[in-house]
């Protein structure tokens, strides 16, 4: 059974019907670019297998009835006030901006069946936005573009869940492609598709740390970037230049050079072959850990064996940080060999790591 008619499956057992249309959105990693989007800076992430899939009908009562697989959780509401529920405030969203907008929204039935894990920054959060997006987009016939509806997923974020996301997570859920990595340019929107580097696969695994943006540093971090650009009288860190930390006070200092240094990793990534490459995963985690200041120890000790490992070419946490998930650039076809020889160790630790990619 495909993932879809599974949804549909789950759907109809809840609700007793069939849906009138079923959507999904892959989760994603990032390769480069970690804390550069709400600068306005350069990222690179690429989509994972796990997907969110979001099957939509119907209902006999007002509002919106929604059930979660993955909670074990049903609930009501409406669109008169934001739901208590967290997870249901990224849909709340969706659906409020959407009737600000004059789009008429029917009761509905929501059913979510998502194999994107939560709380390891895998953009989980962006992968259920886009997909109730794309299946209201199927079912009421929507004129929305991917773009326009990663920009309207953010918004949904920003101002009904209660994280300062930028715009990364919701492109690369809405435009990014399987094996590809997405280059974008988060102040322009310019981006384009890009192989991995030849004779690579990636390794994904989770450190068994969970982390969430909503109740973590991210929020600071990025009050601290946009107090370090009004410092320097720049509209964003975007256009900071290498040195202009050195007029700051710490952490801003530290912040603006990890932003800096950062873009310009994304910015020599296109065409890196895989060693050049895997430096730059090497460089960014590094940055991350002591300048930005987003990493724990046990992430830091996954990563560093990860990168001892003969057959990667480099590794970095992925995400927000403060836990999470990690990415590895492997030699082609030694991605679950390099996880078997890596996570036993790090289990022995008293961590629960585990693979995610490849799955």
């Amino acid at each position: 059974m495909s993932r879809d008619d599974d949804t549909a499956a789950g759907y109809e057992r809840v609700f007793g019907q069939a849906p009138a249309v079923v959507a999904s959105a892959p989760g994603r990693v990032n390769l480069l670019g970690e804390h550069t989007d709400y600068s306005q800076g350069l990222v690179l992430p690429t989509t994972i297998p796990q997907r969110t899939c979001i099957a939509l009908g119907p209902a006999d009562r007002p509002g919106v009835e929604l059930h979660s697989d993955a909670l074990h959780s049903s609930l009501h509401f409406d669109l008169s006030r934001n739901p208590d529920e967290h997870f249901a405030q990224y849909l709340y969203g969706c659906l409020r901006l959407l009737a600000d907008e004059g789009v008429e929204l029917p009761p509905m039935r929501v059913h979510v069946a998502a194999s994107v894990p939560m709380g390891l920054g895998l953009s989980s959060s962006a992968a259920l936005e886009v997909a109730l997006l794309r299946g209201l987009r199927a079912w009421l016939g929507l004129t929305l573009d991917d773009e326009a509806l990663a920009l309207l997923a953010q918004r949904a974020e920003v101002g009904y869940a209660g994280v300062a996301c930028g715009i990364m997570d919701q492109m690369a859920s809405s435009l990014g492609r399987d094996g590809m990595m997405l280059y974008l340019d988060t102040r322009s929107l310019q981006r384009r598709l890009l192989p991995l580097p030849a004779g690579t696969e990636l390794l994904v695994l989770d450190s068994g740390l969970p982390r969430s943006l909503h109740t973590s540093a991210y929020n600071e971090r990025r009050e601290q970037c946009m107090e370090s650009a009004r410092r320097l009288g720049l509209e964003s860190l975007r256009d900071a230049q290498p040195g202009d930390w050195s007029k700051l006070p710490e952490p801003l200092a530290s912040r603006t050079r990890h932003v800096v240094e950062e873009n310009a990793r994304v910015a020599a990534a296109p065409g890196a072959d895989a060693a050049s490459f895997g430096l730059l995963m090497a460089a960014s985690h590094a940055s991350l850990r002591d300048l930005y200041e987003v990493s724990v120890p046990p992430l830091d000790a996954l990563v560093a064996s990860l990168q001892a490992h003969p057959d990667v070419h480099g590794a970095k946490l992925t995400g927000a940080g403060f836990g999470g998930a990690c990415v590895a650039l492997c030699r082609a076809g030694s991605a679950r060999a390099v996880a078997e020889r890596i996570l036993p160790t790090y289990q022995a630790q008293g961590h629960a790591g585990r693979r995610l990619v490849p799955v």
